[in-house]
């Protein structure tokens, strides 16, 4: 039997990276894109080869529509190449950036990036993907536990986050006759270099938001990648259209 193929935006570092490697690890193989940083994608490559993998990446802005229609046609010949293939099975939409900065002085130059890679990005992407997903397959978008606990400086970045869950079930209802399952995971705060390392390297941060939480500790990448694969499984295949965080009970 063929390995699963997995396309995921923006894999090159953080999250992304961690959830391709954490797949690869059982057998699935990885299309990934990467934004700038091609070094960094190739190391990725490289570790999923190492693992017995096979992997590609590609560039691409996920906050500018206007590369889609190319993007699309790079993903066909990149799945033609390396596995003989025109279809793949998982579609995790990863890609993005931080903000935070208060409601009354966010811009309307950084409400449209946020708009645009967070919300208008995966929207059409996943639309102009769709016919490459396999009847059967899995797209996994990504939102925020800011979404559900609310921390000043994160209104629009949370606000584009909770139009993905409100997107995310719709996709379900309307991708249910392919079945396609479509679910949304909801990270708490996570050790990474995402938003500038900010609750990876500021310790009162990490401390404030550790004591906050059930579990006792801030997030690693590898809680998040574990559950995206385990998302992703055929043992999760009678769950769709679900917002699942892991934040280890963060703010409860």
């Amino acid at each position: 039997m063929s390995n699963k193929i997995a396309v995921i935006t923006g894999a090159n570092r953080g999250l992304g990276k961690n959830a391709a490697l954490k797949l690869a690890a059982k057998g699935v193989d990885i299309l990934f894109t990467y934004r700038s940083h091609r070094d960094e994608a190739e190391a990725v490559v490289a570790e999923i080869t190492a693992l017995g993998g096979r992997a590609a990446a590609l560039p691409l802005d996920v906050g500018d529509s206007r590369q889609f229609d190319g993007f699309v046609i790079e993903v066909k010949a990149a799945l033609q190449k390396q596995w003989q293939r025109e279809r793949f099975d998982y579609l995790i939409n990863n890609a993005g950036h931080g903000h935070y900065k208060p409601f009354r002085e966010t811009t309307e130059e950084e409400f449209d990036a946020l708009v645009n890679v967070h919300f208008k990005g995966p929207y059409f992407l996943t639309q102009k993907l769709l016919p490459l997903i396999n009847d059967g397959g899995r797209i996994l978008n990504i939102s925020s536990g800011l979404t559900r606990m609310t921390y000043p400086g994160s209104a629009t970045y949370a606000s584009v986050k909770g139009a993905m869950e409100v997107l995310t079930r719709y996709q379900a209802k309307e991708l249910g006759e392919r079945r396609i399952r479509v679910n949304i995971l909801a990270p708490g705060a996570i050790e990474t270099d995402f938003g500038g390392g900010r609750v990876r390297d500021n310790k009162e941060i990490n401390d404030t938001i550790a004591a906050l939480t059930a579990l006792g500790r801030v997030g690693q990448p590898d809680d998040i990648g574990d559950a995206i694969s385990a998302i992703l499984s055929e043992e999760s295949g009678w769950i769709t259209a679900q917002r699942i965080e892991a934040s280890g009970g963060q703010a409860l």
